[in-house]
C-alpha cells in the first residue's frame, strides 16, 4: 500500500542521498534553511499516547541534473539542528525511504512542497540474499583497503539487502549518475548486482594502485637505503683509510662518472663499480676489478693528436732522417696528402678505415726500425713500439682473460695507453719471427688487428670493451716474408726495402752515423772527420752488408782508436781519415772483390765453378756453385749434391744435367762419358741451409765450363730459372741481387729476360756500373759467362 505525503524539497545539486544515509547540511544555504524551517513549521499530527518525543520534522531530497529535478527523491527525517565547532549551523538530516515526486502543492514557509508518493521496492529473493553476502565481504575488502576501520562494525551487523545495497550511496568511488541510478532501481537484486559490478571494479584499481605504491616505496625506499649505506661505506673507509695512514681512497663511482668515456665503455665501468662496492675488502676480486677501472681509466678514449698537414715538411723530415728509401716515403707522403684532401672536402677525419697498415720488409740494418719514429714524427704523432720477436702466446696479442692472476690487456692496448692517444703511430718489431705453440698463434690474432675493415671493433680479452684502431698507423718490420702467413701479409701493404747502394751508405755515414758515434765516443764536431773515400772503402771492402750496422760498427771502431791514441800522447785532434790510412786503424779489409784478386786465387780460375746471386734474409748475397767428376775407375755414378741444399734447388741440379745430356751436341760439349763418370756438385757454405729455384743457370753453367774445361768470368754473376728445354725462367729479388752483385766487385750480371722490368726499382747509380744482359735461354748464357777456350783466363775489363 503506498503512502502519499506533503513534503518541502530539499534540492541536491552534487550528491544523491540514499535510504539509510545519514548525511550534515549547511544551514547557511537558502535552499536548506527554507525547506528545514518549512518542514518544522508543517503542522504535526497528534502525540501518539505514551510518547513524548513529538514526530520528527521530514523533507524530501531531490536530486537535481542540469537544472531539472529528478522522478525520484528520499524522504529523510530531521535529526539534529546545531552547530559544528567552527560555529557554522547545519543540520543533520536521515534518508528513510524512496519516494516518487509528485504535483506541487502548499505549505507554509518559503520551500517548494510537493506531493512525495513512497514508492514500493522489489524484495530480494534467494539471488538477492546471495548477492547481499558477496556485496558486503567485497564492501569489507574496499573499507580495509581504504582503512575505514569505524565502519566495519555497522557493515558486519547489516543484514537487509536493500540497506546493503544502498550502502554505495556513500561511496565516494560512485559518480552523480551511477548514486542517481541506483535511487532509481527498485529491484532489490538489480540494484545488488550494480553496487557488485561497481565495487568490484574499485577494489581492482585499489589493488593495482596500492601494488604501484608499494613498489614505488620499496624503490624509494632500497634508494635511500642504498644513498645510506654507501655514505656510511664511504665514512667507514675513510676512517680505516686514516687509520691505516693510506690516505683516502680512490671513489672510482666519481671517477668513472667525471671520465670522458664512450657510452659502452662507461656502461661496463658502472657495472664494474657496482661489483666493487659490493664485494668484501677481503676478497681477491676486489683488485681484481680495481686494477681493470684503473687500466680503462687510463687509456685515452677521447684523445688524438693532430695530424700535420705540411705535406713538403713531412717529406723533409723523411729525408733528413733517412738517405733512400723512396719508396716508403712515398707511400707516408700520399697517405698524409689523402688525409689533407679529405680534410679539406670536409669529410670526418679519424673515423672507420682511414689508417694504414705498412709492411716493411727488408734485411737488416737497412733502418726499417728507426723510420718507424720518422714517420711518426713527419706525421705529428705519437710513436710507440711493440717487439713481436719470439712472442708464442695469443694472449700477448689479445689480453688475458681477467680471470687469471696477473692478468693483463694485449701488447696492442698497453702501446695506445702508453701513447696517451687514439692515433698513434705503432711499429709492430720483428713480425716474421712470431711463434706458435700450444698457447695459441699470435699472427692468427693479428688478423683482427691488422685489418682495417674489422679493426674498428676490436674487442681485447681483458678490457671486453669495442677499441676504434681503425685510425692507428700500423707499421710491421720483417726480414724474410716466408715467414709470415698469407692472409697476415694480405693485409698489409707491402714495401720492400733492398738495401743501400755505396754511395747511399756514405751519405748514410757522414751525416748519420759519423755524427751519433762522435758523441758516444765523447768527442765534438769536427773533431774527427772521416772522409767519402774512407766511407766508400768502409762500405766495400771492410764490410760487405745490406744495411749499415757493421759500418757503424766499423766508424765506432775508428773512433775509439783514436780516442785511445789521444789519450795516450801519440795523437791530437782534430783528425781527418783518408782510405789509405784505415788500414792503420782496422787492419787490412775483409772483402774484396772477386775480380779484383790475383787470377790464381780466384774462385772461378778453375773450370767448373760459376758465381750466382741468392736473396736471403740478411738480402741479397753472392752464390758459388762448384761441380766436378769424379774417376772411371774409382769414382762412381750418378749426380751427388751437398751443402745443405732443399728439394728445389735438388731438382735445379737435376734439370741443369737433363739439359745437358739432351743438348750436349748442339753445345758442343762432351757428355757422352757422364753415364760412366759419377758428378758432384757442392754450394759452399755447407752450415747454412739453402733452396729455391733461381741457381738453375748458375749449376747449368758450372756444369757446362767443368765439361767443356772453359773456366767462368769472375766478374761475372748470374740468376734464373733453367727449364729442361733450356729456356731462362724468371725469378724473385732481382734488385737485392744486383744490389749483392755490386757490393761484391761484379762487372756484368745475368738475368731472365722477362725479369727486364725489374730493372726500373734497380738504383741508377747501380745500374750505371753493371752491365747487365737479360736473357731467355741457356746458350747466351754460356756465350756471355764462359771464357774462350784457346784464351788464357785474365781479369775481365
Amino acid at each position: 500500500m503506498t503512502d502519499t505525503r506533503l513534503l518541502p524539497v530539499l534540492p541536491l545539486d552534487s550528491d544523491v542521498v540514499l535510504p539509510g544515509m545519514v548525511v550534515p547540511f549547511d544551514l547557511t544555504e537558502a535552499e536548506t534553511r527554507a525547506a528545514v524551517e518549512s518542514a518544522q513549521a508543517k503542522p504535526q499530527g497528534p502525540t501518539v499516547p505514551g510518547i513524548r518525543t513529538a514526530p520528527k520534522a521530514e523533507v524530501l531530497i531531490v536530486p537535481r541534473v542540469d537544472g531539472e529535478y529528478a522522478e525520484m527523491g528520499t524522504v529523510a527525517t530531521v535529526e539534529r539542528i546545531g552547530r559544528v565547532p567552527g560555529g557554522k549551523a547545519v543540520v543533520v538530516l536521515r534518508g528513510a525511504q524512496r519516494a516518487h515526486v509528485g504535483a506541487t502543492g502548499d505549505g507554509p514557509g518559503a520551500a517548494r512542497w510537493v506531493h512525495a508518493e513512497t514508492a514500493t521496492e522489489l524484495p530480494a529473493g534467494e539471488h538477492g540474499k546471495q548477492l547481499a553476502g558477496e556485496y558486503k565481504a567485497v564492501v569489507l575488502s574496499v573499507l580495509q583497503q581504504r582503512g575505514v576501520w569505524q565502519m566495519l562494525d555497522a557493515v558486519q551487523e547489516l543484514e537487509d539487502p536493500s540497506a546493503l545495497a544502498d550502502l554505495a550511496g556513500n561511496a565516494p568511488y560512485l559518480d552523480l549518475a551511477q548514486k542517481l541510478e541506483l535511487l532509481r532501481t527498485l529491484d532489490v537484486t538489480t540494484r545488488l548486482e550494480k553496487a557488485l559490478e561497481w565495487t568490484r571494479e574499485h577494489l581492482a584499481e585499489l589493488e593495482v594502485t596500492d601494488t604501484i605504491r608499494k613498489d614505488v616505496a620499496e624503490g624509494m625506499e632500497k634508494q635511500q637505503k642504498e644513498f645510506l649505506l654507501r655514505r656510511q661505506l664511504e665514512a667507514i673507509r675513510k676512517e680505516l683509510g686514516e687509520l691505516d695512514g693510506s690516505g683516502e681512497e680512490d671513489d672510482y663511482r666519481a671517477r668513472v662518472e667525471s671520465a670522458e668515456l664512450p657510452e659502452h665503455v662507461r656502461k661496463a665501468a658502472l657495472a664494474e663499480v657496482d661489483k666493487l662496492e659490493r664485494t668484501s675488502d677481503q676478497s681477491p676480486e676486489g683488485g681484481w676489478i680495481r686494477t681493470w677501472l684503473d687500466t680503462v681509466l687510463e687509456m685515452p678514449w677521447n684523445t688524438t693528436t693532430e695530424d700535420s698537414y705540411d705535406i713538403a715538411g713531412a717529406r723533409a723530415v723523411l729525408d733528413t732522417d733517412h738517405a733512400g728509401l723512396d719508396d716508403v716515403k712515398e707511400r707516408i707522403i700520399e697517405y698524409l696528402a689523402v688525409r689533407k684532401r679529405r680534410v679539406d672536402a670536409g669529410a670526418v677525419v679519424g673515423g672507420r678505415r682511414s689508417g694504414a697498415v705498412l709492411a716493411l720488409a727488408g734485411p737488416p740494418g737497412v733502418g726499417k726500425t728507426s723510420l718507424g719514429e720518422s714517420i711518426a714524427k713527419a706525421m705529428g704523432r705519437k710513436f710507440v713500439r711493440v717487439a713481436l720477436g719470439g712472442i708464442r702466446d695469443e694472449a700477448e696479442i689479445r689480453g688475458h682473460r681477467r680471470t687469471y692472476v696477473g692478468a693483463l690487456p694485449g701488447r696492442v692496448v698497453r702501446a695506445i695507453k702508453e701513447a696517451g692517444s687514439m692515433n698513434p703511430v705503432v711499429l709492430l718489431d720483428e713480425i716474421d719471427k712470431v711463434g706458435a705453440d700450444y698457447r695459441g698463434d699470435p699472427t692468427a690474432a693479428l688478423l683482427e688487428v691488422l685489418d682495417p675493415e674489422q679493426n674498428h671493433t676490436f674487442r681485447d680479452h681483458y678490457l671486453e670493451v669495442e677499441l676504434d684502431l681503425s685510425d692507428v698507423v700500423f707499421l710491421a718490420t720483417a726480414n724474410a716474408l716466408e715467414t709470415i702467413p698469407g692472409p697476415l701479409l694480405d693485409r698489409m701493404e707491402l714495401v720492400t726495402l733492398d738495401g743501400y747502394t755505396e754511395h747511399e751508405k756514405v751519405t748514410i755515414g757522414r751525416d748519420h752515423l759519423l755524427p751519433r758515434e762522435l758523441e758516444r765516443a765523447g768527442l765534438a764536431e769536427g773533431d774527427v772527420t772521416l772522409t767519402d773515400a774512407a766511407l766508400s772503402r768502409i762500405a766495400a771492402e771492410y764490410t760487405r752488408e745490406a744495411g749499415v750496422r757493421a759500418a757503424n760498427r766499423t766508424i765506432a771502431k775508428v773512433l775509439r782508436k783514436i780516442t785511445t791514441k789521444v789519450a795516450l800522447g801519440e795523437a791530437e785532434l782534430p783528425v781527418t781519415v783518408d782510405a789509405a790510412e784505415l788500414e792503420t786503424y782496422l787492419g787490412r779489409p775483409r772483402h774484396l772483390p772477386e775480380s779484383s784478386l790475383p787470377v790464381s786465387t780466384q774462385r772461378t780460375s778453375i773450370p767448373g765453378v760459376a758465381t750466382g746471386l741468392a736473396v736471403t734474409g740478411a738480402g741479397g748475397d753472392v752464390l758459388y756453385v762448384e761441380a766436378s767428376l769424379s774417376d772411371k775407375e774409382t769414382g762412381g755414378t750418378g749426380l751427388s749434391l751437398t751443402g745443405q741444399l732443399g728439394d728445389v734447388m735438388k731438382e735445379s741440379a737435376q734439370i741443369a744435367l737433363s739439359y745437358l745430356r739432351s743438348r750436349g751436341a748442339e753445345l758442343e760439349l762432351p757428355v757422352g762419358d757422364l753415364a760412366e763418370r759419377g758428378i758432384h756438385v757442392h754450394v759452399p757454405a755447407g752450415a747454412v741451409p739453402k733452396d729455391g729455384p733461381s741457381a738453375g743457370v748458375t749449376m747449368t753453367t758450372a756444369l757446362a765450363s767443368l765439361l767443356s774445361g772453359r773456366v767462368v768470368r769472375a766478374d761475372v754473376a748470374m740468376t734464373g730459372e733453367v727449364s729442361l728445354t733450356g729456356r731462362v725462367l724468371p725469378i724473385g729479388g732481382v734488385k737485392q741481387k744486383l744490389l749483392a752483385a755490386h757490393r761484391a766487385g761484379m762487372k756484368t750480371v745475368i738475368i731472365p729476360q722477362r725479369n727486364e722490368p725489374d730493372l726500373d726499382d734497380v738504383p741508377a747509380e747501380v745500374l750505371a756500373e753493371l752491365d747487365v744482359h737479360p736473357v731467355a735461354s741457356v746458350r747466351e748464357v754460356l756465350d756471355l759467362a764462359l771464357a774462350p777456350a784457346a784464351t788464357p783466363v785474365t781479369q775481365a775489363a
